[in-house]
């Protein structure tokens, strides 16, 4: 099974999540990034606003927001 990377870069994160249809709505401590469902629906998300991001708050991060590990490592590749 793929892993999250250790510490990922701020930027390339936010990348990947851009890629998988987030936007960014605010930054500060935390960075908070929302995504229009095309039921209507928003999913939040918001992740710490640090220079590199530990894998396991990327794993926290994708189960609160519902992206498997697959989608989100494809994203971040591809970022």
């Amino acid at each position: 099974m793929l892993r999250f990377p250790a510490d990922a870069q701020r930027r390339r994160v936010i990348r990947a999540f851009e890629l998988l249809g987030f936007r960014v709505v605010r930054t500060g401590e935390h960075i908070s990034m929302i995504r229009e469902n095309s039921d209507g629906t928003r999913t939040p998300l918001t992740m710490p606003n640090h220079a590199t991001i530990k894998g396991s708050t990327l794993r926290t991060i994708c189960t609160q927001a519902s992206i498997s590990r697959a989608n989100f490592l494809e994203a971040y590749q591809r970022s």
